[in-house]
């Protein structure tokens, strides 16, 4: 018994040629989809931790594409990086530059400080930490200190500078970054 059916070639059959127009039109369809979803604008991203007061400059970041939607807004564009643009806050190695943290340099508010201590300094503490700076006076009979007391509640740390060598005193230096605020006169 033979049917009508198994000589037909498939290529001939109306049905082939829809169903490959509708393979077509789906990965055309998924193409376009995925496609739009995948918008991407350019971004500055930071090569390398940035502290507060630090000017910005095209060595400091790197373009990349990134799909931020409307939040891109919030981020500083190649466009926006100009002369002059100091940072408000610390930007980390590899974050996005967000335009909050950028001002113009007569806006600066910040100015360094050098301390150096004798005392073991944290091995944790590198730039961009954020620490309270402490003094305590020696007492007048030279036999211990005062009461210590918070100089500074916040600063930022701009460099690390530790004496290790075999002579060295084992000292280590610290460049703060410290906010001020601008005095009315009276």
């Amino acid at each position: 018994m033979s049917t009508a059916r198994a000589g037909r070639r498939p290529w001939a059959d109306l049905r082939f040629f829809i169903g490959l127009l509708l393979i077509a039109l789906s990965v055309a369809g998924v193409w376009l989809i995925v496609g739009a979803a995948k918008q991407t604008s350019p971004v500055l991203q930071a090569v390398r931790t940035i502290v507060p007061g630090e000017p910005l400059t095209s060595a400091d970041v790197r373009v990349v594409d990134v799909a931020l939607g409307a939040a891109g807004a919030g981020y500083l564009t190649p466009a926006g990086l100009g002369t002059g643009n100091i940072a408000t806050r610390t930007i980390a190695d590899g974050e996005l530059v967000p335009t909050s943290a950028v001002a113009d340099a007569d806006q600066a508010r910040t100015t360094s400080v050098v301390v150096r201590s004798t005392a073991p300094v944290p091995a944790s503490i590198r730039t961009g930490s954020v620490v309270e700076l402490w003094a305590a006076a020696p007492l007048a009979e030279g036999k211990g200190f005062a009461a210590p007391r918070v100089l500074l509640s916040e600063a930022t740390v701009s460099s690390v500078d530790r004496d290790d060598g075999p002579l060295s005193t084992r000292a280590t230096t610290l460049e703060l970054v410290v906010r001020w605020a601008r005095c009315s006169p009276r």
